[in-house]
């Protein structure tokens, strides 16, 4: 009995506190009579489940935090591999130069950019006919972005043929058959709903339009695996806080990587978005992929 009376105080108060809470937040929603039950659908947040209306907020909130500090993150995290990551997925689009691109989540321009430079190459004639537009939810990821593209040179008065646009993936502000080329870099495992932000991407290619998306991924030997864990949880929130002054961003961003689809599964989604000739190639020991299909 004694053993048990400490537990049932603190389970009692713990309980009390969640009443407490969960009135509060009735209260709070109570006079909203456009709720649909797509409101309390529930996805994941990271290793927490929240409801689909949720998650497009909480991922802002995240890349609000971090947009500043996001590049400088990236090669801390990976040691700057990421960039040859970029360079590679780059080199799989291949893009000809009457390319039309929409980088989906780009915000700091760091493909649209290499994407830009690869019509610099000389086996690359009359450039100024591609265009890639820069979509992102994030209006901060978009400014940092910017403010990199006049820094480097990218810009339209200096005559590339560059725009960026504040989009969400799920609802993409595009035509029909628009583009010849989508691509999505460390983007699409933020997304609420995967299927419908695929679809989206189809919708807005032209036939034999290219899809690719470069996304961290799972290592299947399970000694790398153990320890590509161990750097994600310990090490990348300690970086966080010492680069970008706080870990709860990151934190999530680690376990975001975890619960996206393994290579094979979302091969199989891209498939039932109607894509063809769906293809996925690991690189270093699957930590990312590069998933690539076509609208035929």
């Amino acid at each position: 009995m004694n053993l048990r009376t400490p537990f049932h105080f603190l389970f009692s108060k713990y309980y009390n506190l969640l009443e407490i809470r969960s009135f509060n937040i009735s209260c709070v929603y109570s006079n909203k009579a456009n709720t649909t039950a797509q409101d309390d659908r529930t996805t994941h947040f990271g290793f927490k489940t929240i409801k689909q209306s949720e998650k497009t907020k909480e991922v802002y909130s995240v890349f609000e935090n971090v947009a500043n500090s996001y590049d400088a993150m990236n090669d801390a995290m990976s040691f700057g591999i990421h960039r040859i990551w970029k360079d590679i997925f780059i080199e799989k689009l291949d893009p000809e130069q009457d390319c039309r691109l929409l980088d989906c989540a780009g915000g700091t321009g760091d493909i649209a950019f290499r994407y830009l430079k690869h019509f610099e190459k000389p086996h690359v004639v009359n450039s100024l006919k591609s265009h890639v537009t820069v979509l992102d939810i994030n209006a901060n990821m978009l400014d940092v972005g910017q403010v990199r593209a006049k820094k480097q040179g990218f810009t339209v008065e200096n005559g590339y043929d560059i725009s960026w646009v504040q989009g969400n993936a799920e609802n993409l502000p595009c035509d029909n058959e628009s583009y010849t080329a989508y691509t999505i870099a460390f983007g699409i495992r933020n997304v609420t709903d995967i299927d419908k932000a695929l679809s989206e991407a189809y919708r807005i290619l032209k036939p034999g339009g290219r899809f690719l998306c470069l996304e961290f991924s799972h290592v299947d030997n399970f000694l790398l695996r153990w320890v590509y864990d161990q750097y994600s949880f310990q090490i990348i929130p300690v970086l966080g806080t010492l680069i970008a002054g706080q870990w709860q961003p990151y934190q999530y961003l680690v376990e975001s990587i975890r619960r996206f689809p393994k290579q094979e599964k979302f091969r199989e989604m891209i498939l039932n978005a109607g894509f063809k000739q769906v293809t996925y190639e690991n690189l270093t020991f699957g930590t990312v992929a590069i998933h690539k299909g076509y609208k035929i």
